[in-house]
Protein backbone atom coordinates (compact mmCIF):
# COMPACT_ATOMS: atom_id res chain seq x y z
CA UNK A 1 0.00 0.00 0.00
CA UNK A 2 1.37 3.60 -1.16
CA UNK A 3 1.55 5.82 2.27
CA UNK A 4 -0.30 9.23 1.83
CA UNK A 5 0.10 10.28 5.21
CA UNK A 6 1.06 13.73 4.13
CA UNK A 7 -0.99 14.60 1.73
CA UNK A 8 -4.40 12.12 3.43
CA UNK A 9 -3.99 14.79 6.74
CA UNK A 10 -5.06 17.95 4.67
CA UNK A 11 -7.43 16.31 2.09
CA UNK A 12 -8.93 13.37 3.46
CA UNK A 13 -12.02 14.53 5.57
CA UNK A 14 -15.24 17.26 5.69
CA UNK A 15 -12.91 19.46 7.32
CA UNK A 16 -11.00 19.71 4.32
CA UNK A 17 -13.47 20.46 1.64
CA UNK A 18 -12.04 23.89 0.52
CA UNK A 19 -8.61 21.91 -0.50
CA UNK A 20 -10.16 19.41 -2.51
CA UNK A 21 -12.14 21.87 -4.24
CA UNK A 22 -9.21 23.94 -5.03
CA UNK A 23 -7.10 20.71 -6.41
CA UNK A 24 -10.06 19.66 -8.71
CA UNK A 25 -9.97 23.34 -9.80
CA UNK A 26 -6.32 22.23 -11.05
CA UNK A 27 -8.28 19.40 -13.18
CA UNK A 28 -8.17 16.26 -10.48
CA UNK A 29 -10.74 13.95 -9.66
CA UNK A 30 -11.77 12.22 -6.77
CA UNK A 31 -9.79 9.20 -7.97
CA UNK A 32 -6.44 11.22 -8.04
CA UNK A 33 -6.77 13.02 -4.64
CA UNK A 34 -6.76 9.45 -3.03
CA UNK A 35 -3.61 8.32 -4.54
CA UNK A 36 0.03 9.78 -2.98
CA UNK A 37 0.53 13.44 -4.09
CA UNK A 38 4.28 13.42 -5.40
CA UNK A 39 5.74 17.39 -5.89
CA UNK A 40 8.20 17.74 -8.89
CA UNK A 41 10.25 20.99 -7.94
CA UNK A 42 11.94 21.66 -11.34
CA UNK A 43 14.37 24.97 -11.97
CA UNK A 44 13.54 25.10 -15.90
CA UNK A 45 14.22 28.77 -17.40
CA UNK A 46 14.22 30.19 -20.63
CA UNK A 47 17.89 31.91 -19.27
CA UNK A 48 20.10 28.90 -18.38
CA UNK A 49 21.42 26.64 -20.63
CA UNK A 50 21.78 23.96 -18.74
CA UNK A 51 17.90 24.47 -17.68
CA UNK A 52 16.51 24.91 -20.73
CA UNK A 53 15.72 21.33 -21.28
CA UNK A 54 14.02 20.57 -17.79
CA UNK A 55 10.52 20.93 -19.41
CA UNK A 56 11.09 18.06 -21.52
CA UNK A 57 12.31 15.64 -18.59
CA UNK A 58 9.82 16.70 -16.32
CA UNK A 59 7.31 15.18 -18.39
CA UNK A 60 9.20 12.18 -18.91
CA UNK A 61 9.70 12.13 -15.18
CA UNK A 62 5.78 13.03 -14.26
CA UNK A 63 4.77 10.02 -16.90
CA UNK A 64 6.55 7.27 -14.45
CA UNK A 65 5.12 8.81 -11.61
CA UNK A 66 1.63 8.29 -13.16
CA UNK A 67 2.15 4.86 -13.94
CA UNK A 68 3.37 4.24 -10.60
CA UNK A 69 0.50 5.42 -8.89
CA UNK A 70 1.05 8.65 -7.76
CA UNK A 71 0.37 12.17 -9.20
CA UNK A 72 2.62 14.37 -10.03
CA UNK A 73 1.77 18.13 -9.44
CA UNK A 74 4.89 20.31 -10.68
CA UNK A 75 6.74 23.48 -9.44
CA UNK A 76 9.43 26.06 -9.71
CA UNK A 77 11.99 27.47 -8.37
CA UNK A 78 15.16 29.80 -9.35
CA UNK A 79 18.30 29.11 -10.99
CA UNK A 80 20.94 31.82 -11.58
CA UNK A 81 23.71 30.84 -14.21
CA UNK A 82 26.83 31.22 -12.76
CA UNK A 83 28.48 32.17 -16.32
CA UNK A 84 25.99 35.26 -17.12
CA UNK A 85 26.43 36.69 -13.21
CA UNK A 86 30.79 36.12 -13.85
CA UNK A 87 32.43 39.55 -12.74
CA UNK A 88 29.39 41.95 -12.41
CA UNK A 89 27.63 42.80 -9.15
CA UNK A 90 25.27 39.53 -10.06
CA UNK A 91 27.86 37.08 -8.69
CA UNK A 92 27.51 38.10 -5.50
CA UNK A 93 23.58 36.36 -5.49
CA UNK A 94 24.87 32.65 -6.83
CA UNK A 95 25.97 31.61 -3.55
CA UNK A 96 23.00 33.08 -1.96
CA UNK A 97 20.43 31.39 -4.47
CA UNK A 98 21.31 27.99 -2.82
CA UNK A 99 18.86 29.07 0.16
CA UNK A 100 16.73 30.66 -1.58
CA UNK A 101 16.41 27.04 -3.90
CA UNK A 102 16.42 25.53 -0.93
CA UNK A 103 13.83 27.56 1.48
CA UNK A 104 11.17 27.44 -1.70
CA UNK A 105 11.59 23.94 -2.12
CA UNK A 106 10.71 23.35 1.81
CA UNK A 107 7.92 26.28 1.67
CA UNK A 108 5.89 24.60 -1.37
CA UNK A 109 6.73 20.97 0.11
CA UNK A 110 5.48 22.06 3.64
CA UNK A 111 2.71 24.40 2.50
CA UNK A 112 1.20 21.71 0.03
CA UNK A 113 1.34 18.45 1.95
CA UNK A 114 3.18 16.21 -0.30
CA UNK A 115 4.22 13.00 0.08
CA UNK A 116 7.35 12.77 -1.89
CA UNK A 117 9.50 15.14 -4.03
CA UNK A 118 11.47 14.39 -7.34
CA UNK A 119 14.07 17.13 -8.02
CA UNK A 120 14.80 18.11 -11.41
CA UNK A 121 18.07 20.47 -11.65
CA UNK A 122 21.46 21.05 -13.26
CA UNK A 123 23.86 24.23 -12.25
CA UNK A 124 25.73 25.13 -9.63
CA UNK A 125 23.67 26.26 -6.89
CA UNK A 126 20.38 24.37 -7.47
CA UNK A 127 21.88 20.99 -7.16
CA UNK A 128 22.76 21.87 -3.92
CA UNK A 129 19.88 23.88 -2.91
CA UNK A 130 17.40 20.95 -3.52
CA UNK A 131 19.84 18.49 -2.14
CA UNK A 132 19.83 20.85 1.11
CA UNK A 133 15.90 21.05 0.91
CA UNK A 134 15.73 17.19 0.67
CA UNK A 135 17.75 17.27 4.20
CA UNK A 136 15.39 19.34 5.94
CA UNK A 137 12.06 17.86 4.56
CA UNK A 138 13.15 14.59 5.03
CA UNK A 139 10.87 13.03 3.23
CA UNK A 140 10.83 10.05 0.63
CA UNK A 141 13.50 11.97 -2.78
CA UNK A 142 15.45 11.33 -5.60
CA UNK A 143 17.15 13.58 -7.94
CA UNK A 144 17.01 13.65 -11.77
CA UNK A 145 20.02 15.75 -12.97
CA UNK A 146 19.89 17.81 -16.26
CA UNK A 147 23.28 16.40 -17.78
CA UNK A 148 25.84 17.47 -19.79
CA UNK A 149 26.35 19.29 -22.62
CA UNK A 150 27.47 18.08 -25.77
CA UNK A 151 31.33 18.53 -26.58
CA UNK A 152 31.95 21.47 -29.06
CA UNK A 153 33.90 21.25 -32.13
CA UNK A 154 34.82 23.64 -35.24
CA UNK A 155 35.49 22.07 -38.23
CA UNK A 156 38.12 18.87 -37.33
CA UNK A 157 39.01 20.94 -33.85
CA UNK A 158 37.46 20.23 -30.42
CA UNK A 159 36.78 23.50 -28.42
CA UNK A 160 36.81 22.30 -24.73
CA UNK A 161 34.74 24.01 -22.45
CA UNK A 162 37.43 26.52 -20.50
CA UNK A 163 37.94 28.03 -24.31
CA UNK A 164 35.09 30.83 -23.88
CA UNK A 165 36.13 31.72 -20.17
CA UNK A 166 39.88 32.26 -20.99
CA UNK A 167 39.89 33.04 -24.61
CA UNK A 168 39.71 37.30 -23.30
CA UNK A 169 42.93 36.88 -21.74
CA UNK A 170 44.47 34.55 -24.89
CA UNK A 171 43.25 37.54 -26.96
CA UNK A 172 44.11 40.33 -24.79
CA UNK A 173 48.21 38.46 -24.97
CA UNK A 174 47.92 37.91 -28.70
CA UNK A 175 47.67 34.37 -28.40
CA UNK A 176 45.08 33.93 -30.54
CA UNK A 177 43.30 36.35 -33.19
CA UNK A 178 39.74 37.94 -33.23
CA UNK A 179 38.71 35.30 -35.63
CA UNK A 180 39.75 32.58 -33.18
CA UNK A 181 37.99 34.27 -30.05
CA UNK A 182 35.04 34.76 -32.43
CA UNK A 183 34.99 30.66 -33.45
CA UNK A 184 35.33 30.24 -29.83
CA UNK A 185 32.53 32.35 -29.02
CA UNK A 186 30.09 30.97 -31.58
CA UNK A 187 30.87 27.17 -30.95
CA UNK A 188 32.21 26.51 -27.67
CA UNK A 189 28.88 26.06 -26.07
CA UNK A 190 26.75 23.74 -28.32
CA UNK A 191 23.40 23.63 -26.78
CA UNK A 192 21.28 22.97 -23.60
CA UNK A 193 23.24 21.16 -21.00
CA UNK A 194 25.45 22.01 -18.11
CA UNK A 195 28.72 23.32 -19.55
CA UNK A 196 30.50 20.23 -20.43
CA UNK A 197 33.70 20.07 -17.87
CA UNK A 198 34.16 18.76 -14.62
CA UNK A 199 32.87 22.45 -13.42
CA UNK A 200 30.60 23.19 -10.32
CA UNK A 201 27.38 22.38 -12.18
CA UNK A 202 28.66 18.65 -13.44
CA UNK A 203 30.53 17.84 -10.19
CA UNK A 204 27.55 18.59 -8.20
CA UNK A 205 25.56 16.25 -10.52
CA UNK A 206 28.25 13.64 -10.14
CA UNK A 207 27.53 13.95 -6.34
CA UNK A 208 23.86 13.54 -6.39
CA UNK A 209 24.61 9.73 -8.00
CA UNK A 210 27.66 9.39 -5.61
CA UNK A 211 25.82 10.33 -2.27
CA UNK A 212 23.20 7.21 -3.52
CA UNK A 213 20.31 9.95 -4.40
CA UNK A 214 20.23 9.73 -7.95
CA UNK A 215 20.07 6.77 -9.96
CA UNK A 216 23.38 4.93 -11.05
CA UNK A 217 24.86 5.99 -14.05
CA UNK A 218 22.44 8.94 -14.93
CA UNK A 219 24.05 12.43 -13.92
CA UNK A 220 27.24 12.08 -16.77
CA UNK A 221 24.19 11.43 -19.38
CA UNK A 222 24.28 14.11 -22.10
CA UNK A 223 21.43 16.74 -21.80
CA UNK A 224 19.96 15.77 -25.47
CA UNK A 225 20.68 12.11 -24.89
CA UNK A 226 17.59 9.86 -24.77
CA UNK A 227 18.82 7.58 -22.11
CA UNK A 228 18.34 10.84 -20.23
CA UNK A 229 14.30 11.02 -20.56
CA UNK A 230 14.78 6.93 -20.07
CA UNK A 231 16.25 7.67 -16.44
CA UNK A 232 14.04 10.42 -15.78
CA UNK A 233 11.20 8.08 -16.39
CA UNK A 234 12.41 5.60 -14.18
CA UNK A 235 13.59 8.12 -11.28
CA UNK A 236 9.06 8.96 -11.44
CA UNK A 237 8.70 5.24 -10.92
CA UNK A 238 11.08 5.22 -8.67
CA UNK A 239 9.95 7.38 -6.10
CA UNK A 240 6.90 5.41 -5.71
CA UNK A 241 9.35 2.62 -4.66
CA UNK A 242 10.54 4.77 -2.34
CA UNK A 243 7.44 5.75 -0.79
CA UNK A 244 6.31 2.77 -0.44
CA UNK A 245 9.57 1.29 1.51
CA UNK A 246 9.54 4.35 3.52
CA UNK A 247 13.46 4.82 2.56
CA UNK A 248 14.20 8.76 3.21
CA UNK A 249 17.23 10.80 3.07
CA UNK A 250 18.20 10.29 6.59
CA UNK A 251 18.97 6.68 5.41
CA UNK A 252 21.30 7.63 2.42
CA UNK A 253 23.20 10.73 3.46
CA UNK A 254 25.07 9.01 6.07
CA UNK A 255 28.90 9.14 7.02
CA UNK A 256 29.59 6.60 4.93
CA UNK A 257 27.63 8.39 1.63
CA UNK A 258 29.37 11.67 2.41
CA UNK A 259 32.93 9.47 2.00
CA UNK A 260 31.96 7.75 -1.06
CA UNK A 261 31.43 11.19 -2.70
CA UNK A 262 34.35 12.44 -1.09
CA UNK A 263 36.00 9.74 -3.01
CA UNK A 264 34.89 10.51 -6.40
CA UNK A 265 35.17 14.09 -5.91
CA UNK A 266 38.76 13.49 -5.60
CA UNK A 267 39.12 11.07 -7.97
CA UNK A 268 37.10 12.91 -10.81
CA UNK A 269 38.82 16.46 -9.42
CA UNK A 270 35.97 18.38 -9.09
CA UNK A 271 35.48 21.60 -8.52
CA UNK A 272 36.63 23.08 -4.71
CA UNK A 273 32.45 24.77 -4.42
CA UNK A 274 31.95 20.82 -3.60
CA UNK A 275 33.80 20.98 -0.30
CA UNK A 276 30.82 24.17 0.23
CA UNK A 277 28.35 22.46 -0.72
CA UNK A 278 28.82 19.00 1.34
CA UNK A 279 29.66 20.20 4.50
CA UNK A 280 26.25 22.41 4.10
CA UNK A 281 24.45 19.34 3.57
CA UNK A 282 26.31 17.61 6.02
CA UNK A 283 25.08 19.93 8.49
CA UNK A 284 21.72 19.94 7.26
CA UNK A 285 21.05 16.15 7.75
CA UNK A 286 22.82 16.28 10.76
CA UNK A 287 25.86 14.13 9.61
CA UNK A 288 29.46 14.84 11.11
CA UNK A 289 31.74 15.93 8.35
CA UNK A 290 34.59 19.05 8.92
CA UNK A 291 36.88 20.45 6.18
CA UNK A 292 40.02 17.42 7.41
CA UNK A 293 37.74 14.98 5.99
CA UNK A 294 38.25 16.13 2.38
CA UNK A 295 41.93 16.47 2.90
CA UNK A 296 42.72 13.08 4.79
CA UNK A 297 40.20 10.97 1.56
CA UNK A 298 42.23 13.36 -0.50
CA UNK A 299 45.47 11.55 0.51
CA UNK A 300 44.35 8.48 0.15
CA UNK A 301 42.23 8.73 -3.30
CA UNK A 302 43.92 8.93 -6.68
CA UNK A 303 43.12 11.70 -9.17
CA UNK A 304 42.25 9.33 -12.18
CA UNK A 305 39.84 11.04 -14.27
CA UNK A 306 41.71 13.49 -16.32
CA UNK A 307 38.83 16.06 -17.20
CA UNK A 308 38.20 19.82 -18.51
CA UNK A 309 39.81 21.87 -16.91
CA UNK A 310 42.44 19.84 -15.94
CA UNK A 311 42.73 17.38 -19.23
CA UNK A 312 41.40 16.55 -21.96
CA UNK A 313 38.24 15.06 -21.27
CA UNK A 314 34.70 16.34 -21.01
CA UNK A 315 31.84 14.79 -18.77
CA UNK A 316 30.78 13.26 -22.08
CA UNK A 317 33.66 11.10 -22.11
CA UNK A 318 33.19 10.29 -18.71
CA UNK A 319 29.81 8.84 -19.61
CA UNK A 320 30.39 6.68 -22.67
CA UNK A 321 33.89 5.34 -20.11
CA UNK A 322 31.19 3.70 -17.96
CA UNK A 323 30.09 7.13 -15.39
CA UNK A 324 30.27 7.01 -12.07
CA UNK A 325 29.30 3.16 -11.44
CA UNK A 326 32.35 2.12 -13.10
CA UNK A 327 34.54 5.15 -11.59
CA UNK A 328 33.10 3.67 -8.45
CA UNK A 329 33.70 -0.05 -9.66
CA UNK A 330 37.61 0.89 -9.91
CA UNK A 331 37.32 2.36 -6.21
CA UNK A 332 35.85 -0.38 -4.80
CA UNK A 333 38.68 -1.04 -2.00
CA UNK A 334 37.95 2.56 -1.53
CA UNK A 335 34.23 2.89 -1.03
CA UNK A 336 31.85 2.08 0.97
CA UNK A 337 29.48 -0.98 -0.89
CA UNK A 338 27.24 -0.93 2.61
CA UNK A 339 25.97 2.25 1.86
CA UNK A 340 22.18 2.68 0.66
CA UNK A 341 21.31 4.18 -2.19
CA UNK A 342 17.57 5.26 -3.72
CA UNK A 343 17.60 2.54 -5.74
CA UNK A 344 16.49 0.58 -2.60
CA UNK A 345 19.83 -0.99 -2.68
CA UNK A 346 23.80 -1.08 -1.88
CA UNK A 347 26.56 0.95 -3.52
CA UNK A 348 27.89 -2.56 -3.75
CA UNK A 349 24.93 -4.02 -5.86
CA UNK A 350 24.51 -0.90 -8.06
CA UNK A 351 28.02 -1.26 -9.45
CA UNK A 352 28.55 -5.04 -9.46
CA UNK A 353 27.66 -5.38 -13.30
CA UNK A 354 29.68 -2.14 -14.08
CA UNK A 355 32.64 -1.93 -16.31
CA UNK A 356 35.09 0.55 -17.74
CA UNK A 357 34.70 0.93 -21.50
CA UNK A 358 37.71 3.32 -21.48
CA UNK A 359 40.69 3.24 -19.34
CA UNK A 360 42.36 6.73 -20.77
CA UNK A 361 39.34 8.20 -19.25
CA UNK A 362 38.94 6.52 -16.16
CA UNK A 363 42.37 5.09 -15.24
CA UNK A 364 42.76 2.26 -12.91
CA UNK A 365 44.11 2.67 -9.51
CA UNK A 366 47.51 1.22 -10.51
CA UNK A 367 48.08 4.19 -13.22
CA UNK A 368 46.65 7.09 -11.99
CA UNK A 369 47.02 10.86 -13.19
CA UNK A 370 48.29 11.60 -9.36
CA UNK A 371 48.50 9.63 -6.51
CA UNK A 372 46.57 12.31 -4.89
CA UNK A 373 42.84 13.56 -5.16
CA UNK A 374 41.76 16.44 -6.57
CA UNK A 375 41.30 19.16 -3.64
CA UNK A 376 43.61 19.99 -0.69
CA UNK A 377 43.20 21.64 2.36
CA UNK A 378 45.53 24.15 3.45
CA UNK A 379 45.90 25.79 7.12
CA UNK A 380 48.01 28.62 8.45
CA UNK A 381 48.69 31.73 9.57
CA UNK A 382 47.00 33.07 6.36
CA UNK A 383 44.33 30.73 7.13
CA UNK A 384 43.96 29.70 10.53
CA UNK A 385 40.18 27.62 9.71
CA UNK A 386 41.50 26.49 6.31
CA UNK A 387 41.34 26.99 2.66
CA UNK A 388 40.47 24.64 -0.64
CA UNK A 389 42.60 24.79 -3.55
CA UNK A 390 41.80 22.24 -6.41
CA UNK A 391 45.86 21.00 -6.60
CA UNK A 392 44.94 18.62 -9.76
CA UNK A 393 44.47 22.22 -11.75
CA UNK A 394 48.12 23.14 -10.40
CA UNK A 395 51.23 23.10 -12.33
CA UNK A 396 53.82 20.56 -10.57
CA UNK A 397 56.19 23.44 -10.70
CA UNK A 398 53.68 25.73 -8.41
CA UNK A 399 52.87 23.17 -5.75
CA UNK A 400 55.34 24.76 -3.77
CA UNK A 401 55.76 28.77 -3.61
CA UNK A 402 56.94 31.83 -2.00
CA UNK A 403 56.11 35.19 -3.64
CA UNK A 404 55.01 38.97 -3.26
CA UNK A 405 51.38 39.93 -2.12
CA UNK A 406 49.75 42.65 -4.30
CA UNK A 407 46.47 43.12 -2.49
CA UNK A 408 42.78 44.37 -4.09
CA UNK A 409 40.17 44.68 -1.94
CA UNK A 410 37.49 43.72 -4.98
CA UNK A 411 37.91 40.95 -7.82
CA UNK A 412 37.02 44.05 -10.35
CA UNK A 413 40.54 45.88 -9.26
CA UNK A 414 42.29 42.85 -9.54
CA UNK A 415 40.97 41.94 -13.05
CA UNK A 416 42.00 45.20 -14.23
CA UNK A 417 45.25 44.74 -13.07
CA UNK A 418 46.03 41.63 -14.58
CA UNK A 419 44.61 42.34 -18.08
CA UNK A 420 46.12 45.42 -18.26
CA UNK A 421 49.40 42.85 -17.65
CA UNK A 422 50.82 45.24 -14.13
CA UNK A 423 51.54 41.60 -13.08
CA UNK A 424 55.32 40.05 -12.87
CA UNK A 425 56.48 36.24 -12.21
CA UNK A 426 56.59 35.96 -8.49
CA UNK A 427 53.34 37.75 -7.88
CA UNK A 428 50.60 36.59 -5.49
CA UNK A 429 47.35 38.43 -5.91
CA UNK A 430 45.56 38.97 -2.66
CA UNK A 431 41.76 39.53 -2.82
CA UNK A 432 39.66 39.88 -0.16
CA UNK A 433 36.61 41.32 0.78
CA UNK A 434 34.79 38.91 -1.23
CA UNK A 435 34.33 36.31 1.67
CA UNK A 436 30.21 35.04 2.29
CA UNK A 437 30.07 37.77 4.73
CA UNK A 438 32.34 40.44 3.33
CA UNK A 439 31.19 40.50 -0.14
CA UNK A 440 28.62 39.86 0.39
CA UNK A 441 27.68 36.25 -1.20
CA UNK A 442 31.27 34.87 -1.89
CA UNK A 443 31.67 35.69 -5.59
CA UNK A 444 33.83 33.08 -7.51
CA UNK A 445 37.16 35.33 -8.19
CA UNK A 446 36.81 33.76 -12.01
CA UNK A 447 37.69 36.82 -13.81
CA UNK A 448 40.50 37.09 -12.75
CA UNK A 449 41.54 33.40 -12.60
CA UNK A 450 40.81 32.98 -16.05
CA UNK A 451 42.35 36.13 -17.14
CA UNK A 452 45.88 35.10 -15.48
CA UNK A 453 45.44 31.57 -17.26
CA UNK A 454 44.94 33.52 -20.54
CA UNK A 455 47.50 35.58 -20.32
CA UNK A 456 49.61 32.24 -19.85
CA UNK A 457 50.22 33.54 -16.18
CA UNK A 458 49.50 30.49 -14.29
CA UNK A 459 52.94 29.21 -13.80
CA UNK A 460 54.41 32.25 -12.64
CA UNK A 461 51.65 33.70 -10.36
CA UNK A 462 49.43 32.79 -7.69
CA UNK A 463 45.84 33.81 -6.48
CA UNK A 464 44.66 33.94 -2.82
CA UNK A 465 41.07 35.06 -1.79
CA UNK A 466 38.37 34.91 0.89
CA UNK A 467 35.79 34.40 -2.10
CA UNK A 468 35.55 31.23 -3.99
CA UNK A 469 36.30 30.00 -7.54
CA UNK A 470 34.87 28.22 -10.17
CA UNK A 471 35.55 24.50 -11.11
CA UNK A 472 36.89 25.93 -14.22
CA UNK A 473 39.64 27.40 -12.36
CA UNK A 474 42.95 26.33 -13.56
CA UNK A 475 46.35 27.02 -11.62
CA UNK A 476 47.33 28.18 -7.57
CA UNK A 477 44.38 29.67 -6.94
CA UNK A 478 43.85 29.47 -3.35
CA UNK A 479 40.28 30.22 -2.32
CA UNK A 480 37.87 30.14 0.50
CA UNK A 481 40.26 31.77 2.94
CA UNK A 482 38.99 31.49 6.49
CA UNK A 483 38.27 33.54 8.75
CA UNK A 484 37.04 35.94 6.08
CA UNK A 485 38.93 39.46 6.02
CA UNK A 486 35.06 40.57 7.02
CA UNK A 487 35.57 38.39 10.23
CA UNK A 488 39.31 39.29 11.25
CA UNK A 489 40.88 37.45 9.51
CA UNK A 490 44.20 37.29 8.97
CA UNK A 491 43.90 38.22 4.96
CA UNK A 492 42.35 41.50 5.89
CA UNK A 493 45.98 43.16 7.10
CA UNK A 494 48.17 41.53 4.35
CA UNK A 495 50.22 44.16 2.75
CA UNK A 496 51.46 44.98 -0.51
CA UNK A 497 55.44 43.36 -0.47
CA UNK A 498 54.23 40.89 1.87
CA UNK A 499 55.65 37.55 1.51
CA UNK A 500 53.46 34.56 1.39
CA UNK A 501 53.94 31.02 1.08
CA UNK A 502 52.15 28.54 -0.27
CA UNK A 503 52.56 24.59 0.19
CA UNK A 504 50.50 22.47 -1.52
CA UNK A 505 52.11 19.01 -0.54
CA UNK A 506 52.44 19.79 3.38
CA UNK A 507 49.38 22.11 3.07
CA UNK A 508 50.21 24.90 4.41
CA UNK A 509 49.62 28.80 3.38
CA UNK A 510 51.36 31.27 5.50
CA UNK A 511 51.73 34.95 5.28
CA UNK A 512 55.18 35.76 6.46
CA UNK A 513 55.56 38.16 9.17
CA UNK A 514 55.74 37.44 12.66
CA UNK A 515 53.16 37.36 15.39
CA UNK A 516 53.60 41.17 16.68
CA UNK A 517 53.62 42.52 13.37
CA UNK A 518 50.62 40.71 13.12
CA UNK A 519 48.88 42.13 16.43
CA UNK A 520 50.16 45.45 15.77
CA UNK A 521 48.25 45.42 12.36
CA UNK A 522 45.26 44.15 13.84
CA UNK A 523 45.43 46.75 16.82
CA UNK A 524 44.98 49.24 13.85
CA UNK A 525 42.53 47.51 11.64
CA UNK A 526 38.52 48.40 11.56
CA UNK A 527 36.30 45.79 10.18
CA UNK A 528 34.69 47.19 6.86
CA UNK A 529 31.64 48.60 6.58
CA UNK A 530 28.93 46.74 4.53
CA UNK A 531 28.77 46.70 0.77
CA UNK A 532 24.90 46.01 1.17
CA UNK A 533 22.46 47.55 3.78
CA UNK A 534 19.38 46.56 2.41
CA UNK A 535 17.89 43.63 0.42
CA UNK A 536 18.24 39.64 0.44
CA UNK A 537 22.10 40.32 0.35
CA UNK A 538 21.85 41.89 3.88
CA UNK A 539 19.95 39.53 5.38
CA UNK A 540 22.15 36.87 4.09
CA UNK A 541 25.06 38.87 5.17
CA UNK A 542 24.17 38.71 8.93
CA UNK A 543 22.88 35.22 8.85
CA UNK A 544 25.44 33.21 6.59
CA UNK A 545 27.85 30.96 8.36
CA UNK A 546 31.65 30.49 7.31
CA UNK A 547 32.74 28.98 4.33
CA UNK A 548 34.62 26.27 5.85
CA UNK A 549 31.29 25.48 7.88
CA UNK A 550 29.20 25.24 4.10
CA UNK A 551 28.22 28.95 4.20
CA UNK A 552 24.92 28.11 5.07
CA UNK A 553 22.23 30.70 6.43
CA UNK A 554 20.80 29.93 9.83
Amino acid sequence: MLSRERSAAVLDGIDWTLHRALLKADGLSDEDLELPLIAIANSWNEIVPGHKHLREISEAVKAGVWRAGGVPLEFNTIAVCDGLAMMHRGMRYSLPSREIIAASVETMIEAHGFDAMVMICSCDKTVPGMLLASARLNLPSIVVTGGPMLAASYGKRTILPMEPDEAPGAFASGKISFDELKIIEDYGLCGVGACGGMWTANTMQCMSEALGLALPGSATVPAVHARKLQFARRSGVQIMKLLKAGIKPNQILTKAAFKNAIRVLMAVGGSTNAVLHLLALASEIGANLEPDDFDTLSRTTPYLCGLDPTGPYTVQDLDRAGGIPALMKTMIDLVDVDAMTVTGKTVGENISQAKVLDDNVIRPLTNPIRTEGGLAILRGTLAPDGAFVKQSAVDPSMLQFKGTAKVFDSEEAAKEAVMSQKLKAGDVLVIRGEGPKGGPGMREMHGVSAAICGLGLDKFVALVTDGRFSGTTRGPCIGYVSPEAAEGGPIAVVRNGDQIIIDIPNRKLDLNITQEELRSRFEKWKPPERRVTKGFLAIYSRAVQPAVKGGLVV
